[in-house]
C-alpha cells in the first residue's frame, strides 16, 4: 500500500490521463475542501471577530468580503501559473502561504491587521482552483464530469464544514483558536500532498506578464466562458448573501439560536455536496442544460421559502438553505465541466477567469448582507436574494456556443 503513492507521484500526465485512481481523487477532494474552507471560517463569526478588533457591526460582513476579494486577486494572479509552472510545486507553495495567513488572522489585534490578514488568506486559498484543472488534465473526457463532481464534493464538504467547525471551536475555545487549529490541519495536508500528488508540467513557455496579459483576450474570445461565469456570479452572490446574513436572523428574537445551534444549522449545506457528483454525471450524459436550468430555479425558489420562515420556522429555513445549496453548487460543477472541455492549453487561465468572476459576485453578495439586514431586515435580504438567481436565469438564456472558444 505504501508503494502506490510513490509510484503515482512519478506518473507522467499522459499515462495517467485515463486512469486517475479513486484514492487520488479522494486526496484531491480533501485538499480542495480544506483550502476553500479558509474563506468561510469567519462567516458565522463576523459578530464576535468585529467586536474583538473594534469593527462597527454594520461593517462586520466586510470581513468576509475582504477575504473573498483576496481570493479573486489570487485567482487572477496565481491560478494562471498552472498553465506555466509545474502544478504540484505551485499547489504546495500556495497551501503553505495559506497556513501562514491563517496564523496571521488568529493573531490580529486591530481592524487593519485583521483585514490585511484576511485578504492574504483569501489570496492564498486558491489552491483548490489549481487542483481541479490538474485533475481534469489527468482524467479522460468521458469521465471528466464525474471527476470534477467528485472533487467538487470535497470542496463543498469544506464549505459545509467550515461554518459548524468554526462555530463549535469558537464557542469552546474562542474565535482565534479556530484559525490556529485550521492552520495546523492545512500544514499537515500540505505534507501529505507532497507525498502523493503526481507531477504535471505545463507545455507553455512564456513570461508571467504575457500569461496575465492574455486573460482579457481569452475572456473576450470565449463567449461560453463569459456566459457561464456571469450566471455563476449571480448565483454565488445569492449564496453569499444568504449565508452571511442568516446568522443575524437566527440569533435574533424570532429564532433565538445560540452560536452552537447556528453552527449545526450550517450543516444544511451538505445538500450541495450530494448534488455535485449527480450534476457531473448528468453533464457526462448530455443533460447539462436541463440540470443548470433546474438548479437556477431552485436557487430562486429558496429565497421565497426563506422569506416565509421569517417568523421562526426553522424547518422552512432549512428547506430554503438546502435548495439554495443544490442550485448553486450543481451549477458550479456544470460550468467547470463545460469550461474544462474547451481548450486544454488555456485550462488554468479559463478556470481562473470563471472562478474570479463568480467570486466577485460572492463578494458583492456578502458585502450587501449586513447593510441589507440593518436597513430592511430579513425581508429585504430575501428580496435582494431572489433577484440574483433571476439575473442568472437571464444570463443562462443568453446562449453561447462552446465551439466559439479559442483552441
Amino acid at each position: 500500500m505504501k508503494a502506490a503513492p510513490a509510484q503515482a507521484a512519478h506518473l507522467p500526465a499522459a499515462a495517467a490521463a485515463s486512469e486517475l485512481p479513486g484514492w487520488m481523487i479522494f486526496v484531491m477532494a480533501c485538499a480542495c475542501g480544506m483550502s476553500i474552507a479558509n474563506i468561510y471560517y469567519a462567516q458565522p463569526l463576523v459578530n464576535v471577530i468585529s467586536s474583538a478588533v473594534g469593527l462597527a457591526s454594520t461593517l462586520s460582513s466586510f470581513i468576509v468580503t475582504v477575504t473573498q476579494a483576496g481570493y479573486c486577486v489570487g485567482l487572477l494572479a496565481l491560478v494562471p501559473l498552472g498553465d506555466l509552472m509545474e502544478s504540484r510545486r505551485l499547489i504546495l507553495g500556495t497551501l503553505t502561504m495559506a497556513s501562514i495567513a491563517l496564523l496571521l488572522v488568529a493573531g490580529a489585534e486591530s481592524v487593519s491587521s485583521l483585514l490585511a490578514a484576511c485578504f492574504l488568506l483569501g489570496a492564498c486559498s486558491v489552491a483548490v482552483q489549481m487542483i481541479i484543472p490538474m485533475a481534469t488534465h489527468l482524467s479522460s473526457p468521458s469521465v471528466r464530469g464525474r471527476v470534477v463532481g467528485s472533487i467538487t464534493s470535497g470542496l463543498l464538504v469544506g464549505v459545509m464544514s467550515a461554518r459548524p467547525v468554526a462555530g463549535l471551536l469558537s464557542s469552546a475555545y474562542g474565535w482565534r483558536a479556530v484559525f490556529v487549529v485550521c492552520a495546523a490541519a492545512l500544514a499537515s495536508m500540505t505534507v501529505a500532498l507532497r507525498i502523493v500528488l503526481p507531477e504535471h508540467r505545463a507545455g507553455r513557455k512564456e513570461s508571467y506578464p504575457a500569461l496575465i496579459s492574455s486573460l482579457p483576450r481569452l475572456l473576450q474570445d470565449t463567449p461560453v466562458l463569459r456566459q457561464r461565469a456571469a450566471c455563476q456570479a449571480a448565483l454565488f452572490a445569492a449564496y453569499s448573501l444568504f449565508w452571511t446574513s442568516v446568522p443575524f436572523v437566527l440569533s435574533g428574537a424570532d429564532f433565538g439560536l445560540s452560536q452552537r445551534e447556528i453552527a449545526l444549522f450550517s450543516t444544511a449545506a451538505i445538500a450541495g455536496a450530494v448534488a455535485a457528483p449527480v450534476a457531473g454525471r448528468l453533464a457526462d450524459a448530455g443533460k447539462a442544460d436541463a440540470a443548470a436550468g433546474i438548479g437556477i430555479c431552485l436557487a430562486a425558489g429558496s429565497f421565497a421559502i426563506a422569506w416565509l420562515a421569517r417568523d421562526g420556522s426553522l424547518a422552512l429555513m432549512i428547506v430554503g438553505a438546502v435548495l439554495l445549496d443544490i442550485g448553486v453548487w450543481s451549477n458550479l460543477v456544470l460550468g467547470q465541466r463545460t469550461i474544462s472541455m474547451l481548450a486544454p492549453a488555456h485550462r488554468s487561465r479559463m478556470n481562473a477567469l470563471y472562478t474570479s468572476i463568480f467570486f466577485a459576485g460572492g463578494a458583492l453578495g456578502s458585502g450587501c448582507a449586513s447593510l441589507a439586514y440593518a436597513s430592511g431586515g430579513w425581508q429585504r435580504v430575501c428580496l435582494i436574494g431572489i433577484l440574483f438567481p433571476l439575473a442568472a436565469l437571464l444570463f443562462f438564456g443568453a446562449r453561447a456556443r462552446p465551439s466559439a472558444a479559442p483552441l
